[in-house]
């Protein structure tokens, strides 16, 4: 960790409150604090953002749903593509006005920059955003009870170490979630160096939770209401976490002990390898019924040439070869997909075998994307970059494909019935949202007091993103419905 005193007036921070002297976990009496934390990106940084609040907790924080109210912002942020970076930066000079704002009532703010645009640009934040107080890194923002200390006695801090204890033995013990669904960090960073990515670098190498710190969370979560926990990795499917007794679990094994804990009816998982699918964990998606009928599986480019160019370590004909053997194990099973266009040295024809990939495989949902160049990635340094014009078209194609086989994969829906947790209100009254088994958001109209339980439902429309339904008439009264029962319709 590195502090930094600025200079005279550059960042005279002042405190309106007493702050308190205590490490992580220790109780303390609330200092009527407050902190908010504005999310950037994928679901691990989601997690994050709450176990960052969940850390603060112990110092007297708590949250808020403004930064307009807040003592503490936290901008918990992603590197993965230029434009998430640069948005980041532009939310810092709206904030910078607001902590203007609260200064000229009296009062302050302090502001931090977390997770993984912190970690790549460091001190470089400080040059850019002089408002910022407190830089720290991904695998470092358990220590931001300290940092804000720091940061209250006029100190700019950046923390962006891979320190060698895990942070998830210093974070305090989580709180009941709030929600039915919930996610659950178990493995984090990456070895693979794919040539356009930053993971490695700013997550750092793959660390994966011992089994019994993943099973001890999930039970609490269990025990606090949650029915469908969503295990979170950079390549969550290369988990190898090290038992008590010396032994190495892979995924399928932990999926399997979790799926074994009272209370947990429903299990996905993401971001996978294509290279880490193996069998016992193909054969999960056969053997447990609690798994959802759908898997997320990068293939990133359809071109065996542009495939090795980024460092992949697989082909096109090798990824259709692992659908076909998922598909296999678990009929029907959904599939969605990561794609980027334009990868530097991309031609037409390469282009097209991404879209013969598309073609073949089907997707029910995918994002897609047009190449970004990372600074200190090997991509970024070659020379035969395509042209954004370019870029952009064939972004456009590829997404009028993808977009009507969801289309095609929604209307498919209609007419079946599937098992939904009802996680939330709708946006119109009297309606509730939930996930079916295939990820799509689907909306019923249903009383509030079915909150958090899973019901049957009826698929009546469905729409580019979301379905419609109501709940069966035998499954009126909110009964829950069993999965292991119904998990072979779902094929069908």
């Amino acid at each position: 960790m590195k502090t930094m005193r600025p200079k005279p007036g550059a960042n005279d921070l002042t405190t309106q409150s007493a702050t308190t002297t205590a490490e992580i976990g220790a109780p303390t009496p609330p200092s009527g604090k407050t902190v908010f934390v504005k999310t950037y990106g994928c679901q691990m940084n989601v997690y994050d953002s709450e176990r960052i609040a969940e850390s603060l907790a112990p110092s007297g924080f708590r949250p808020v749903a403004t930064p307009e109210e807040a003592d503490l912002v936290v901008l918990n942020t992603c590197h993965i593509r230029e434009k998430a970076a640069e948005k980041v930066y532009s939310e810092l000079g709206r904030i910078r006005k607001l902590r203007e704002a609260r200064r000229a009532e009296g009062k302050d703010m302090v502001i931090a920059v977390a997770g993984c645009v912190a970690q790549a640009e460091g001190e470089e934040i400080f040059a850019r955003a002089s408002a910022v107080s407190i830089v720290v890194g991904p695998q470092s923002y358990h220590r931001l009870p300290a940092l804000m200390r720091e940061a209250e006695a006029g100190t700019r801090t950046i923390d962006i170490d891979f320190p060698a204890k895990s942070k998830f033995e210093a974070l305090p013990e989580r709180p009941h979630p709030a929600a039915p669904a919930a996610f659950l960090t178990v493995q984090e960073g990456c070895d693979k160096f794919c040539t356009f990515c930053v993971v490695p670098y700013t997550r750092g190498a793959e660390f994966s939770r011992p089994p019994s710190q993943v099973l001890g969370e999930a039970e609490r979560m269990a025990r606090a209401g949650v029915k469908e926990l969503t295990l979170l990795g950079q390549n969550v499917n290369a988990y190898h976490g090290e038992a008590e007794d010396g032994s190495v679990w892979s995924l399928a094994r932990l999926l399997k002990a979790i799926a074994a804990i009272p209370g947990i009816e429903r299990l996905r998982y993401t971001t996978s390898h294509p290279a880490d699918m193996r069998e016992d964990l193909i054969a999960a998606h056969r053997d447990l019924p609690v798994l959802m009928p759908y898997l997320h599986l990068p293939f990133q480019a359809g071109s065996d040439r542009i495939l090795a160019a980024m460092n992949r370590r697989h082909t096109a004909a090798d990824y259709l070869r692992l659908i076909d053997r998922i598909r296999a194990a678990r009929p029907g099973i959904a599939l969605s997909t990561d794609i980027i266009v334009g990868f530097p040295g991309e031609t037409e024809e390469d282009f097209r075998h991404t879209l013969r990939v598309v073609e073949a495989v089907g997707y029910a949902q995918a994002y897609s994307f047009k190449y970004s160049p990372r600074p200190g990635t090997p991509a970024a340094a070659l020379s035969d970059q395509v042209p954004d014009a370019v870029k952009s078209e064939r972004l456009d194609r590829l997404q009028q494909l993808l977009n009507a086989q969801q289309a095609a994969f929604n209307s498919a829906c209609v007419g079946r019935s599937f098992s939904i947790l009802l996680e939330r209100k709708g946006r119109k009254p009297g309606q509730l949202t939930g996930r079916s088994p295939y990820m799509q958001a689907v909306h019923v109209a249903a009383e509030e007091r079915l909150l958090g339980q899973i019901v049957d439902v009826e698929i009546t429309a469905s729409g580019a993103n979301s379905l419609t339904g109501v709940i069966n008439r035998r499954d009126h009264h909110g009964m829950v419905q069993d999965m292991k029962r119904e998990s072979d319709a779902y094929g069908r």
